[in-house]
């Protein structure tokens, strides 16, 4: 629980620095590789500007409370977990069917390994809280 906790504070991290930054222009390149545009993306969208900023603070906010509430084994974390699961799931299969397929074989690749450990990450800490509950207080 702990490691997801710490994975958790490093997603939170991700979203402040996305809430905070400028989005990459098209084509940016960085050591040959072109990077993908930036933005957070929410409900399969990705965003960009001041509303980016405004749901990345919204995530991380939420991502707050529940790596709190995982790290000091509270009750709530599993009602948490389980909104947050859904709403991983809703936002990685909506953003696949939304956007086009990757350009590269590599490129394809992250995307899958992306998708599934996202999925599994966020139910598997649903799961193991909701057997763990009698700990929680």
């Amino acid at each position: 629980m702990t490691v997801m906790a710490v994975l958790l504070a490093f997603a939170m991290l991700v979203d402040v620095l996305k809430a905070l930054s400028k989005p990459l222009p098209p084509g940016y390149k960085v050591a040959g590789l072109l990077m993908p545009p930036s933005g957070i993306v929410v409900l399969g969208l990705r965003r960009t500007g001041a509303s980016a900023g405004i749901l990345a603070l919204l995530v991380t906010a939420v991502l707050f409370f529940y790596a709190v509430g995982i790290w000091r084994m509270k009750r709530y974390a599993v009602t948490v977990a389980s909104l947050y699961a859904a709403y991983t799931i809703l936002n990685v299969t909506l953003f696949t069917i939304r956007n086009p397929a990757p350009p590269t074989r590599d490129a394809t690749i992250f995307a899958i390994v992306y998708l599934v450990g996202a999925i599994i990450l966020t139910l598997g800490t649903a799961i193991v809280l909701t057997r763990r509950r009698g700990d929680l207080s």
